[in-house]
C-alpha cells in the first residue's frame, strides 16, 4: 500500500524548536513571506479547487478577529499560519441592526472564499496543501474543544505559537490530543473482503470495519475485539498497513490486514447497534454492486478506501464516489 495516504502528506518542515518563542506569531504576521491558511466552521478555505493561502497584507486585522493563531510550520518558500475565524464573522449587528464590521477586508475577502471540508478536498490537494490544511483543522478542532482545563476547569491560554493551552489558575500544560482508532480490512479464507453499514451512515454506504483502542489495549487486539463485536468473527492473522490523521476531530486511524481465524466460522451476527448489515464481498461482486450503485463506497480521502483498493488490487470505479 502506498505509504502516503491523501491526509498523510506534507512537505512542511514543522519547526517545532521555534514555538516557543515569544515573538513569533507577531513577526509571522508582519512578514510578506508568511501565508496564511483560513479555517471557519471547521473548514478550509479553498479558491478554484486549492488551498487558499494569503499573505499577512491580504488580511488586515485577521490576528485580531481569529480566534486561533497557530504556526504551521516553514519551507523554503516562507512560513506558514492557520487563523481560526469566528463562527459569526460578520454577522454582528448593533440594536439598530445595522452591521458592526471591524474588519471589513477580512469579512470581504472571506465572502470571495469557498470553505470546504477536508473530507471532500483532501485527495485532490497537492502534498504540501493537503499537509497545512491537515494540520490546521486538527488545531483548530482541538482548540474548539479544549477552552477549559481539563484538572480544575479554569479557563486556558493559548502558547507556544498555538500548539500548548496553559490553565490560568494552576499552570498546567495541555497539548493536542490524537485519538488512536482501528480500522481494518477483513478477508477470509476465499480473500472476499468484509464490509459493513453503520447504523448512522446514508442508505448503501459500505466500508471497513473499525474503532477505537480501549485504555490499556494494544492495538491488534483492538482489531481482533472490535470485529468480535460488531460482526461476530473471530480474527487470527494481524498485519498493520499505514496511518492516516484523521481530524474529526481527533482520529489517528491505523490501518489493518486482518484474517478471519483459521477454521473459525465466518457466519456474520451483526451487533444491531453501530453496525446494522455487513456483507464478505468477492473482486467480482464489490465491482458489480458498486457499477450499479447498489454499494457506495467511502470517499477517496479516506483510509478506508485506500484498504479497500488495496484489497481490489486498483480504484473499484473510476467514479469519484460520496
Amino acid at each position: 500500500m502506498h505509504d502516503l495516504l491523501p491526509l498523510a502528506r506534507s512537505t512542511v518542515d514543522r519547526d517545532a524548536v521555534s514555538r516557543p518563542l515569544d515573538d513569533l506569531l507577531p513577526g509571522l504576521l508582519s512578514d510578506p513571506d508568511t501565508r496564511i491558511v483560513l479555517v471557519r466552521h471547521g473548514l478550509v478555505a479553498t479558491r478554484d479547487g486549492e488551498l487558499a493561502l494569503h499573505s499577512p497584507a491580504e488580511l488586515p486585522g485577521a490576528g485580531r478577529a481569529a480566534e486561533e493563531v497557530a504556526y504551521l510550520g516553514r519551507d523554503d518558500g516562507g512560513a506558514y499560519v492557520s487563523l481560526t475565524l469566528p463562527d459569526d464573522l460578520g454577522e454582528e449587528r448593533d440594536l439598530d441592526g445595522v452591521p458592526v464590521v471591524e474588519d471589513a477586508a477580512l469579512v470581504e475577502l472571506v465572502s470571495t472564499l469557498t470553505f470546504d471540508h477536508l473530507r471532500d478536498v483532501g485527495d485532490v490537494l497537492g502534498d504540501r496543501d493537503a499537509g497545512l490544511a491537515t494540520t490546521a483543522v486538527a488545531l483548530a478542532a482541538w482548540h474548539a474543544r479544549h477552552p477549559r482545563c481539563p484538572r480544575c476547569g479554569e479557563m486556558t491560554e493559548v502558547i507556544d505559537a498555538g500548539w500548548v493551552r496553559r490553565c490560568t489558575a494552576d499552570q498546567s500544560l495541555h497539548y493536542p490530543r490524537s485519538d488512536p482508532a482501528v480500522i481494518m480490512a477483513v478477508t477470509d479464507s476465499e480473500d472476499r473482503i468484509l464490509l459493513g453499514h453503520a447504523s448512522h451512515w446514508p442508505e448503501r454506504r459500505f466500508s471497513t470495519l473499525a474503532g477505537y483502542v480501549e485504555p490499556g489495549e494494544s492495538i491488534e487486539t483492538a482489531v481482533r475485539r472490535e470485529v468480535m463485536e460488531e460482526v461476530g468473527i473471530r480474527i487470527g492473522e494481524v498485519e498493520f498497513t499505514t496511518s492516516q490523521p484523521w481530524p474529526f476531530p481527533a482520529s489517528l486511524m491505523l490501518g489493518f490486514r486482518a484474517r478471519v481465524a483459521e477454521g473459525a466460522p465466518n457466519e456474520i451476527r451483526v451487533d444491531g447497534v453501530e453496525i446494522t448489515e455487513a456483507r464478505f464481498f468477492t473482486r467480482a461482486e464489490l465491482a458489480v454492486a458498486v457499477g450499479e450503485q447498489h454499494v457506495l463506497l467511502p470517499m477517496r480521502s479516506s483510509i478506508a478506501r485506500a484498504l479497500i483498493e488495496d484489497w481490489f488490487g486498483g480504484p473499484v470505479s473510476p467514479v469519484r464516489d460520496g
